[in-house]
């Protein structure tokens, strides 16, 4: 369940059922509605309006899919993660267990939840595109530049633009059959939503990637693919997150180049072979 990336759009109330549920799907699957109304310092209706509001018809169905949910959840030795948090006063072990689960799970999370028809249409989109266009801001940009280079290898015509003044004249001149996409964690990056917005204006298809898929991004997205990513104590350092768009991005290039695999062989050989000089050729002795 993607929980965590629809809380913002939550109310106030809605968001504390959502925390006790996120924070302990097993606890959380064991209560009666009445309890968990009461944990959260809110009504029953409230529970099931939030029920609703995360795609369940009620909250039977709430606690089987929290029950499964725990089931899957199995934590690292030594470590205590809650939402992500790496606890306070905690060793190096302890670090590394909790990164590596919380990483883990984002990466799992997110394909689990990963819509393949959506990412279908996305792929054909790119696939006949004329021009991909790519736009992310910090952590989000390194994987738009990835993203980039990897169709760049297979012979098509994308480009990457880390500054907003050259995205936007560049979403400025694209037009119907091309293709933008913006990478954005939170959603509510100014810099992503504004080429997107210029992009689809110019009759672009534009595709939104985003940890939350009811953000202002999604607005300006014909497609909206989005990641299940919940980040430790240091957020800023756009951890899980990172992994999870990187896991979505490899799934659209995997897709594009599998519907050429003859010309992104040859494209793929070809570049390797333009930079085999630049590698140092260690011979045994």
């Amino acid at each position: 369940m993607h929980i965590s990336g629809l809380l913002p759009s939550l109310s106030p109330a809605e968001q504390r059922v959502a925390r006790l549920v996120v924070a302990d799907p097993a606890a959380a699957a064991r209560r009666t509605i009445t309890d968990l109304a009461t944990a959260a310092q809110t009504s029953e209706a409230t529970v099931i309006r939030f029920c609703r509001s995360v795609g369940m018809e009620g909250y039977p169905q709430l606690r089987i899919r929290l029950a499964a949910e725990a089931a899957r959840r199995v934590e690292p030795p030594d470590a205590r993660v809650v939402g992500g948090d790496i606890p306070p006063g905690a060793d190096l072990a302890q670090i590394i267990a909790t990164i590596a689960f919380s990483d883990a799970r984002a990466v799992e999370e997110t394909a689990e939840q990963l819509d393949p028809a959506v990412c279908e249409r996305v792929v054909e989109a790119i696939n006949n595109a004329g021009r991909i266009d790519i736009y992310g801001a910090g952590a989000s940009g390194f994987v738009a530049s990835d993203f980039q280079q990897k169709l760049h290898r297979i012979g098509r015509t994308a480009f990457y633009f880390p500054d907003v003044h050259t995205a936007l004249t560049s979403a400025a001149l694209l037009g119907k059959g091309d293709v933008a996409m913006g990478i954005s964690h939170t959603g509510t990056t100014l810099d992503a939503i504004e080429v997107l917005e210029q992009a689809r204006a110019r009759g672009a298809t534009t595709v939104a990637l985003t940890n939350f898929p009811r953000s202002p991004i999604t607005e300006v997205a014909d497609y909206v693919l989005s990641t299940a990513a919940r980040e430790t104590t240091y957020r800023s350092g756009a951890m899980a997150s990172r992994l999870a768009q990187l896991t979505v991005v490899d799934c659209l290039f995997v897709g594009v180049a599998a519907r050429n695999r003859a010309r992104a062989k040859k494209a793929l050989e070809a570049t390797a072979e333009a930079v085999q000089p630049h590698r140092v050729n260690r011979r045994r002795a």
